[in-house]
């Protein structure tokens, strides 16, 4: 492969990953804990955006099942998040020949 063909297919990959950047950034995604007590809000690029809790669960006064729900359900988030991410990712790179174990 000649430099000339690696830098231009650097450059369309720069761009395809900025763009998967932005697409990320743009996206909403929910989960849930506890059948909807707790739910988290967080976009594709793993930022958190909101918390809403059931005022039922508040009430209920039981402090170590809601630490729990919300634990959960912020993981859950950033799993999403993360399988978002990988998603844009490898739609950002098909077609490219990229080394062996330089894939993303």
């Amino acid at each position: 492969m000649n430099i000339m063909k690696m830098m231009k297919q650097a450059s369309a990959m720069q761009k395809k990953m900025a763009d998967a950047q932005a697409a990320l950034a743009g996206q909403e995604l929910e989960f849930q804990a506890g059948g909807g007590a707790v739910t988290i809000k967080i976009s594709g690029a793993g930022q958190v955006l909101g918390v809403r809790i059931d005022p039922d669960v508040v009430a209920g006064g039981d402090t170590d099942m809601l630490e729990d729900l919300v634990l959960t359900a912020v993981q859950g988030a950033q799993g999403l998040a993360q399988e978002a991410a990988a998603n844009e990712m490898k739609k950002a790179t098909e077609g490219m020949s990229l080394p062996p174990g330089m894939g993303l």
